[in-house]
């Protein structure tokens, strides 16, 4: 078993680069089966999200190639089967093989997605999006079977601005006949990047990025190069640490357009920041501010940074609430934070955060991706050794996470016990 040892109180220094977004990644390595040609996506972080989804191209015939940052996907071997419940079980995005094999082939066949345990996360409105273009679903013990005659554009309302949803629907769409509408559509930066790789393919997406997006369908998509935009969770995760323990941390290669949710949360919190066009340099305050957050769908504070923000509220001098309206099972960091010695109550979807607080290493386990990086950062500035558990979370989703930290003047290493 392999856990994260980290020495607490160490000064973060020096440059942080942020890689390609792994939520971008993982919906176009799948989108890259519509193509008919060679498809080249730089910019991807190595993590264990993007291997899986390279297995399963690799499972379904595809040759893949990785160089460096580069993914090459050459689609045209693939041959349409079933995808198996050991594959697609390993991460949430295998979900986007639907959008991408209903839009080639008419036809998917593939057992439930995996991923982590943050609460309830029904694709209803997927199978929806699917079912209006004009495909049948049916559920076979935890497998799903979606097939169309023939994919034909419709006007789709989703009740939820859902990010994998809009993406599905776009993938499936793409190649239908007609005109699709997506209206209540998510606004991510990562699907304005998935629409500009469809586009680069020969697919006629316009607003994306806004709550209305038109697909007209197009009969063949081509191969393209295409770059990754940053990881904006990523990002939030560096500049939240250097908010605690930076001494003129630089988080460089990012879009600051796509922060300001957190960046304007962390002014009102008193900590120092310069940002300029694609950097930010952050320092640790004497003292912070208390602050509530209510985590939204972009351009709203992510959920995917809530638990990592919550150890910074642990240092603030009074109370601080944070609410998720996202997800009802993300607060599952909260006893591990507790145990080190936050004072952090819990009153149905709220945190009411008590500080300022010290914390202590000890034992403690990530349960989901982004609970592993609030416990590192906690660990990061905690007297001490902490050793992190089931750290598999922390891997699927931040590239290079302990050669990133030690560069800056962190003490992490990963050991086998």
């Amino acid at each position: 078993m392999k856990v994260l040892e980290i020495q607490g109180g160490h000064e973060l220094k020096g440059t942080i680069r942020i890689s390609g977004a792994k939520n971008s990644s993982v919906a176009l390595i799948p989108a890259a089966i519509l193509a008919e040609d060679d498809v080249t996506i730089c910019n991807v972080p190595e993590v264990t999200d993007t291997d899986a989804l390279s297995e399963i191209l690799e499972f379904l015939g595809a040759e893949v190639r990785r160089a460096s940052e580069s993914i090459v996907i050459n689609p045209r071997p693939i041959e349409n089967k079933e995808i198996p419940a050991d594959l697609s079980k390993k991460l949430r995005a295998s979900y986007y093989f639907m959008g991408s094999l209903l839009g080639k082939y008419k036809h998917v066949e593939m057992y439930f997605p995996g991923g982590c345990s943050i609460g309830s996360r029904p694709i209803d409105l997927h199978l929806k999006g699917f079912e209006a273009l004009g495909a049948t679903v049916e559920i076979e013990n935890d497998k799903y079977v979606v097939t169309a005659n023939e994919l034909k554009g419709a006007n789709i309302y989703l009740d939820f601005a859902s990010v994998g949803a809009t993406i599905n629907i776009m993938l499936a769409a793409v190649k239908a006949n007609g005109v699709t509408v997506i209206d209540n559509a998510a606004k991510e930066p990562e699907i304005v990047n998935v629409a500009t790789f469809l586009n680069n393919m020969g697919a006629k997406i316009t607003g994306a990025g806004t709550s209305r997006i038109k697909i007209i369908g197009v009969t063949k998509l081509k191969g393209c190069f295409h770059e990754v935009i940053p990881d904006r969770i990523e990002a939030g995760t560096y500049i939240i640490a250097g908010a605690l323990m930076g001494n003129y941390l630089k988080i460089d290669n990012i879009i600051p357009e796509h922060l300001e949710a957190l960046t304007s949360k962390l002014s009102e919190m008193k900590v120092e920041l310069e940002i300029g066009d694609d950097y930010l340099i952050v320092n640790r305050p004497d003292k912070y501010k208390p602050v509530n957050i209510q985590t939204q769908v972009f351009p709203g504070f992510p959920t995917d940074l809530q638990q990592p923000f919550m150890v910074l509220t642990t240092k603030c001098s009074g109370k601080s609430v944070i609410e998720e309206t996202i997800y009802e099972n993300r607060f599952m960091h909260v006893p591990y934070l507790n145990k080190m010695g936050a004072n952090i109550v819990i009153s149905g979807n709220k945190a009411i955060i008590k500080g300022p607080t010290e914390l202590m290493g000890t034992e403690v386990e990530a349960t989901d991706l982004r609970a592993g990086a609030s416990l590192v950062i906690a660990a990061l500035m905690a007297s001490g050794t902490t050793i992190i558990y089931n750290i598999e979370h922390i891997l699927r989703g931040y590239e290079n996470i302990v050669e990133k930290l030690n560069d800056v003047g962190a003490k992490i290493e990963i050991k086998e016990i």
